[in-house]
């Protein structure tokens, strides 16, 4: 019996068909070896996979000194060694750099995200142009499929990051734009004058989104919440790429999510009645938690949802693989949609 491929679905309304399941690398290259995630992506790839997620700035915090960039080298490494560069959909971000400062790490090789927070490149014009140069050389291609704003800069004017981006668009560097970590009015915002003055708008979303919903009172503007689902649901030009969809794993692992620093945005009755509902039905239907979260975004309509998983080991995308030809019925969807507090 074969395995069940990856699909397709469009991103946005560019006629455009990537993966439906996309594949981040942010850990490859520190947290995941060379060796591991060069499993990962062939496996990926074996799959029918072919839209595959980075960013200038994975994974500087894992070693004092780096600017990041680890991940990008290594996967223009993989497309040399493959030939496959006219076959991947690749997309990379820029603006999250922070600028190099001894202490963002300390004395124990700790960073210290709260200074990174405040320091992060951003997106002005010459600091976008100069980091996807990096890029594209780090990832030896002349071109991106997609870029994105990888965290929402309101101090540099809108105008300023738009016309430049579109300036590179014109030149051939990037094909599609996206937004990530940005609140539905920004959105509206950066669409209007898009529109306004010509440019191309974004056409993919990157946000947090999963199963769990946002606990009330989380002020975070990188998980999705109702306002933003509705907003998307109404804008099928802009597609929804999940960033963690299953919460780095949580759902199958209860030690785990009572240690996460991720559940902090989740926690409260609603994320208990959801995780009982959930772990419930995986049993039922004889899947893990984390497979069936997958599943139930993958089925998703209302907007459609495009997520990206993130493996740190082969174990990891093994274990998740039996989400893509995992089918749920009508029933089980409404089972899950109706849970919550």
């Amino acid at each position: 019996m074969s395995e069940t491929r990856i699909g397709t679905i469009e991103l946005g309304r560019t006629g455009e068909q990537v993966s439906s399941l996309a594949l981040g690398a942010m850990q490859m290259g520190h947290a995941t070896a060379e060796p591991e995630a060069i499993r990962i992506l062939d496996r990926y790839r074996e799959l029918g996979g072919s839209f595959v997620d980075t960013a200038d700035c994975y994974e500087w915090w894992q070693r004092p000194g780096s600017r990041g960039g680890e991940s990008e080298e290594l996967l223009g490494r993989w497309m040399r060694d493959r030939g496959n560069r006219d076959e991947i959909f690749l997309s990379t971000k820029g603006s999250a750099l922070p600028v190099y400062d001894e202490a963002l790490w300390a004395a124990d090789g700790t960073p210290d995200w709260e200074l990174a927070r405040r320091t992060f490149a951003g997106a002005g014009a010459d600091t976008l142009r100069h980091a996807l140069d990096g890029s594209l050389r780090r990832l030896g291609t002349d071109h991106v499929d997609l870029y994105y704003v990888h965290v929402d800069d309101r101090s540099t004017p809108l105008e300023e990051t738009l016309e430049a981006l579109a300036g590179l668009v014109t030149a051939g560097k990037i094909r599609y734009l996206g937004w990530s970590n940005v609140r539905t009015w920004r959105l509206e915002r950066i669409r209007q004058l898009c529109d306004r003055y010509g440019w191309p708008a974004p056409v993919a979303l990157q946000q947090q989104h999963s199963y769990l919903r946002r606990r009330a009172g989380a002020t975070t503007a990188s998980i999705v919440d109702d306002e933003q689902l509705d907003y998307l649901t109404e804008h099928r030009d802009l597609s929804l790429v999940a960033y963690s969809p299953i919460v780095k794993g949580i759902y199958d692992d209860p030690a785990r999510r009572a240690e996460h620093w991720m559940m902090e945005s989740y926690a409260g009755p609603d994320a208990d009645a959801r995780l009982n509902v959930v772990t419930g039905l995986a049993a039922e239907l004889g899947v893990t938690p984390n497979q069936l979260v997958l599943a139930w975004l993958l089925h998703q309509s209302t907007p459609p949802v495009l997520p990206l998983i993130g493996p740190r080991t082969p174990e990891q995308f093994e274990n998740l693989v039996p989400a893509i030809g995992l089918k749920l019925s009508v029933e089980h969807l409404a089972a899950l949609d109706a849970a919550g507090a």
